[in-house]
């Protein structure tokens, strides 16, 4: 049976495919079920509704769990069939409106499918972490570097000895007395930097205070200037300046009030109804999450671009701290201060965003000062399927990012093949 694209299949086409399936009569199926075969043939086509009973005894008399059959179980699975074709290469033009399909009639072959895609996701994370952490743990830098220090002092030494000639055996003691030293602390410098390699955690690593920070406010931070729990001084410190800030907001835009006016799905026309600054309004709601703003998420940049606020909607791609993708609306509005840009935007998964992006600017030091910008993006996440083309196709970072067509690359991506 071919369903329409993007349709639910329904409890009542999955009855019905189950006992084609197993060449059974409806008849036989009703009778055993208890029901008469009329009343199967509607439910079949879907034109009567079936009970968690009725389920039941229809999964067993069909030899197959009552989750089998329970609507809107393959609503995941046909979307996670099509985040699986949007990976594939340009050239290669999957059906994408059957899906459905493919998902009613071979259903082991779409399990197997939607497998791969998601172990192939798995293994790209593992990669981009591994990758992140050869090229930003400090400790790792610091040991490779110890490790390159020896081997070249190693190497001097020797050469100087093997050009043979004279040298005084004061000097020539000296020299052995040296390489013994930095052999053994290449040695113990290479155990170690193997025993460090072999404790690798891939499942996201924290390098930096300010990932230390995002990840402590994730977890849910506490409403007050709590960050005992922080292990680095610079994070404690982090975390107390963006709690004070917090609670400054909450008091100049408090909760209820917030809340009563989310129902505009607009934040520009909300602001204004409000009587407060957008990028306060815009934070606000990142931190709340009021309905119709459940799954915002938030970045915030500085003049120069670097991010020093990441609060992610789930599903947006987003490196670690120091490098982004150039595409982001983020960036486009620093070159447009005090301006709202808003504008969908599509991740390589085939997920959609719509995004809200202002720059502001301010002179904290008055006239004679600096004047300093920030950029923040709203982030709210878009329903599966819904209509229309992305503004922009964007990506995590460069060295991470699959898109190998991309006007604004600047380096090659890790995860891309020659």
């Amino acid at each position: 049976m071919t369903h329409r694209p993007g349709s639910r299949i329904l409890t009542g086409t999955r009855i019905r495919e189950r006992r084609l399936a197993l060449s059974r009569r409806q008849a036989d199926v009703a009778r055993a079920a208890g029901i008469s075969a009329a009343y199967l043939n509607l439910i079949e086509h879907n034109r009567r509704p079936v009970g968690d009973h009725l389920v039941t005894r229809l999964a067993a008399v069909l030899d197959v769990s009552a989750a089998e059959l329970a609507e809107g179980r393959e609503e995941s699975q046909i979307a996670a069939l099509r985040e699986a074709a949007v990976r594939l290469p340009d050239d290669v033009s999957p059906e994408l409106d059957q899906a459905p399909e493919l998902l009613a009639r071979f259903p082991g072959w779409a399990a197997a499918l939607i497998a791969a895609a998601r172990r192939a996701d798995a293994l790209e994370r593992q990669l981009v972490t591994l990758s992140d952490r050869m090229t930003q743990d400090p400790y790792l830098l610091t040991t490779l570097h110890e490790v390159l220090s020896a081997v070249t002092s190693v190497r001097s030494t020797a050469s100087i000895l093997a050009e043979g000639g004279e040298i005084p055996p004061d000097w020539r003691d000296r020299f052995h007395a040296n390489l013994d030293a930095d052999s053994l602390r290449l040695s113990g410098t290479a155990q170690a930097l193997v025993a460090y390699l072999d404790s690798f955690d891939t499942q996201g690593a924290i390098f930096t205070p300010q990932e230390e920070v995002e990840a402590w406010l994730a977890a849910g931070a506490p409403p007050v200037r709590d960050s005992a729990d922080l292990a680095s001084d610079a994070a404690r410190a982090m975390a107390r300046a963006h709690l004070l800030r917090m609670e400054e907001e909450r008091a100049a835009l408090p909760d209820a009030l917030l809340a009563e006016a989310s129902g505009d799905p607009d934040p520009l026309r909300m602001a204004d109804r409000l009587g407060q600054p957008l990028d306060r309004v815009m934070r606000r709601l990142a931190v709340l999450k009021p309905p119709g703003y459940e799954g915002a998420g938030l970045l915030v940049c500085d003049g120069s671009g670097a991010l020093t606020l990441r609060r992610p909607t789930a599903g947006f791609p987003l490196p670690r701290p120091g490098d982004a993708c150039p595409l982001w609306p983020l960036f486009q509005a620093l070159a447009t201060p005090q301006t709202a840009i808003a504008n969908v935007v599509e991740a390589p998964s085939g997920r959609r965003f719509r995004t809200l992006s202002l720059a502001t600017r301010h002179q904290p030091l008055g006239t004679d000062g600096p004047l300093l910008t920030r950029a923040q993006m709203l982030i709210l996440p878009e329903e599966r399927g819904s209509p229309g083309r992305a503004d922009l196709l964007i990506g995590p970072a460069c060295r991470i990012c699959p898109r190998a067509e991309c006007p604004a690359r600047r380096e090659p991506s890790i995860l891309l093949t020659a």
